[in-house]
């Protein structure tokens, strides 16, 4: 009788990726497709690349049965991809895997070995990054700050490269919000989490696609969607500074009564106005964050209430019948 092989679903995003992917494929070929008791499925996600990304996929879902292709109309965005590709998985279990090689297909194993282990959930921690040393502390100081403010329970250093049980991802493809932050979403499911610890490696080839303005956006998305640490922060400012004005109000009255000096000065002689105007300024500073801050909550409910969805599919390819969107 025979044992029913693993179906192992690898996601890859993929945006402007052509002077990696074939390596990318390779590699993945050659650590998973000929594993005994594995089933390979790999899905690509060609996020509205502008290089022949699409045009390469594409050969190769032509060429192997195993492969998958789902081609956005234009960039949605890293996590909209990842979010599309779990769609499309049938994987008994589903890894996510960023494109560049830093993140190694091998490590795979290791996340399925753990997942025998009775782990819904497996993610892979970084135990060392490859990055320069402005890049590293940002991260070590997002991933610590997250972990403080978020209602879950999230690991460290832990980015999307993770392993995922079926019920696991049928639960987060049922979520119906727009604006997703797949790593938070794997935590709020609640399912058993186990981590593996490797080293992440830097790019194989081509360029990093997520610059420090998009990294900030990422931070902020995390944060903003499973926190309402920001509007208590907020809360506790307006607070304090209320009653700082009221205590500083009574002893600028009090001095001016008994003619007391502050500093120096007696408040009837020192006008004061570029002290004045610094204060203004200051609280002005501090309000236009606040309501910045209340307006990206805002802008959330705004964004989900629309109901758009959270990407479009040109095409989907495949040999074999792929899963329905």
């Amino acid at each position: 009788m025979s044992v029913r092989k693993l179906r192992l679903s690898v996601v890859v995003p993929c945006f402007n990726e052509e002077a990696v992917l074939s390596l990318t494929h390779q590699r993945l070929i050659e650590s998973l497709g000929g594993h005994e008791g594995i089933e390979l499925e790999i899905v690509y996600v060609n996020d509205g690349s502008r290089d022949r990304t699409e045009e390469q996929l594409f050969a190769l879902a032509d060429g192997d049965p195993r492969v998958t292709v789902v081609s956005f109309t234009r960039n949605f965005g890293h996590q909209p991809a990842v979010s599309a590709g779990m769609r499309q998985a049938t994987g008994d279990v589903v890894a996510v895997i960023d494109a560049d090689l830093q993140d190694p297909p091998e490590v795979v194993l290791q996340l399925i070995a753990k997942w025998r282990e009775g782990f819904d959930v497996v993610n892979a921690v970084r135990a060392q990054r490859k990055e320069n040393v402005a890049k590293r502390l940002a991260y070590a100081v997002f991933y610590r700050l997250y972990r403080k403010l978020a209602s879950i329970d999230v690991p460290l250093d832990s980015g999307d490269f993770a392993l995922m049980d079926r019920r696991v991802v049928d639960v987060m493809n049922a979520l119906p919000e727009k604006n997703r932050f797949v790593r938070g979403l794997r935590s709020w499911s609640g399912f058993r989490q186990a981590s593996v610890t490797y080293e992440r490696q830097s790019r194989a080839a081509g360029e990093t696609k997520y610059s420090f303005r998009k990294l900030v956006r990422l931070a902020f998305d995390g944060i903003v969607n499973f926190s309402t640490a920001p509007l208590s922060l907020i809360f506790a400012i307006g607070a304090l500074t209320a009653v700082l004005s009221v205590v500083a109000g009574a002893i600028y009255l009090f001095c001016h009564v008994v003619d007391l000096p502050i500093f120096g000065y007696a408040p009837g002689h020192a006008p004061g106005f570029t002290t004045l105007l610094l204060v203004i300024l200051f609280f002005s500073g501090l309000q236009l964050i606040s309501i910045g801050i209340v307006g990206e909550y805002l802008g959330r409910i705004y964004q989900e209430t629309k109901m758009r969805p959270t990407y479009v599919i040109r095409e989907v390819r495949s040999l074999r019948k792929p899963a329905a969107e």
